[in-house]
């Protein structure tokens, strides 16, 4: 039972200075928190789909009139570039208002003919609390992404962010009621992992959702089905970016600095190993390491700034550990590689050659703007290096010949999503999630307002 009161701190990672202090909560308030949550459920599931949708479009709408002051907070707590944090704050009114459009013709009740001639309904019935755990590096989006299909299709929500993107969270949860969500629907839990534990296992929580480590992934995998729950697990990965001998080598580079240095090179599907076939590798090379190199890392509010400092100290020390490991296994550094001194967790744009299995730069992920270069011998010793990961979230293909690129898309990429001549951002119409150690499950697309339905059958005799 947690009875002292425990605090801790979010840090702004650009100066190393703390911006506020929070307390845990009581295992009291948590329960308390949870039976709340039922309560609303039970209520707002016998809404009607419309219904729900003009919430989740009021929600879309306080978003974008707070947007300055949630895209500010996010910069402060994480370390994001501002003009990115005001990016992902209409990815999050986009989500908004695709949810609400799509809603009622995805959850829509289907009728079929039974083989003994009778009827048959299928219906998406809502089932209960989704719990969300989820982390730092999009604050905003990682919460909206779950929160408005579930609500939407008639669950409540609870969340636990990251710790040091709190004040993000409970930003939200007053934007939420600002809009005019019923109370309990969405609440923030600002727990430990102990607690947390508890929520997972607590009969009123009908689902668990997270996006984070494999590691993580596993211990709340193993947790949430011991107790019988349905999870959606959208895990790290080290995607490949295939460079071919027809890639338009100018967009080649662009699109692949902006796929690694995209906040601040702290993304799940963001471009890690560039895969370059023998033919074009010295002149990518070239041409990516010398954009690389050129890339100014500074303060996330100062407009000419492309790269902002890593959201943890902790975090910076991994990556260069990651780094050096490599190194020390064969891999040569051709920028950047060190730690920037002075306030802040800053990190230079970094590109890692000789890399080979064995090394971290290879074999994991790289949390950060560190890129590994890796030459294949053609084609299809490119596809091989691609798919030789345990992970499989995203990829992608620079190529000018765009159906032979989807063909390789299609059926060679062992992974969720791939991007064909561009890097992976998110789309509310695409569904987004992997596979092996990526995790399963999907969001967006209508497919993450299936994930916690009950598929329920109905059938009728003649």
């Amino acid at each position: 039972m947690k009875t002292e009161t425990k605090t801790f701190k979010t840090i702004n990672p650009a100066t190393g200075k703390t911006l506020e202090t929070y307390n845990y909560m009581s295992d009291s308030e948590v329960e308390s928190i949870i039976e709340k949550s039922h309560k609303a459920f039970t209520a707002w599931r016998s809404k009607s789909i419309e219904a729900r949708g003009k919430i989740i479009q009021a929600i879309e709408k306080e978003l974008i009139n707070q947007k300055s002051d949630l895209a500010q907070l996010m910069t402060d707590e994480m370390g994001k570039l501002i003009k990115q944090s005001h990016q992902e704050v209409k990815l999050c009114a986009g989500i908004c208002d695709y949810s609400a459009s799509i809603a009622a013709d995805n959850l829509k009740n289907e009728t079929r003919e039974l083989s003994n001639g009778g009827k048959g309904i299928v219906t998406y019935a809502p089932i209960g609390i989704i719990y969300g755990i989820q982390p730092w590096n999009y604050p905003s989006y990682q919460v909206i992404r779950y929160a408005i299909t579930n609500l939407i299709a008639g669950n409540s929500v609870l969340l636990k962010h990251a710790a040091n993107v709190t004040g993000t969270a409970k930003r939200l949860e007053s934007i939420f009621k600002n809009a005019g969500l019923p109370d309990g629907l969405f609440s923030v839990l600002i727990i430990d992992h102990d607690q947390s534990d508890t929520v997972i296992k607590h009969k009123l929580v009908r689902g668990v959702t997270l996006t984070g480590s494999p590691v993580a992934g596993k211990a709340i995998g193993k947790l949430a089905s011991e107790n019988l729950k349905k999870t959606v697990l959208e895990l790290g990965s080290n995607d490949a970016y295939l460079i071919l001998k027809d890639a338009d080598m100018e967009n080649a580079v662009k699109q692949s600095v902006m796929g690694r240095i995209y906040n601040n090179g702290e993304t799940c599907i963001a471009a890690k190993r560039f895969i370059a076939v023998d033919a074009i590798y010295d002149k990518f090379k070239d041409a990516f390491v010398k954009a690389m190199s050129e890339i100014k890392l500074g303060n996330p509010n100062e407009k000419e700034t492309e790269l902002g400092p890593m959201a943890r100290k902790d975090l910076r020390e991994k990556i260069h550990k990651q780094v050096t490991e490599s190194v020390e296994k064969g891999a040569k550094i051709l920028c950047g590689g060190k730690p920037q001194e002075g306030d802040g967790y800053y990190y230079p744009a970094t590109v890692l050659e000789n890399v080979k299995p064995g090394q971290p730069a290879y074999d994991d992920e790289l949390f950060g703007p560190v890129a590994s270069l890796i030459k294949a011998k053609n084609e299809e010793d490119a596809m091989r290096i691609a798919n030789d990961s345990r992970f499989g979230l995203g990829g992608g293909i620079f190529s000018k010949d765009v159906d032979r690129a989807t063909k390789l898309a299609e059926t060679h990429f062992d992974t969720g999503m791939v991007f064909i001549n561009s890097f992976g951002l998110a789309d509310p119409t695409m569904p987004f999630g992997g596979v092996k150690d990526s995790g399963y499950g999907r969001e967006h697309g209508g497919f993450g307002m299936k994930e916690f339905v009950n598929v329920k059958s109905i059938l009728i005799s003649d």
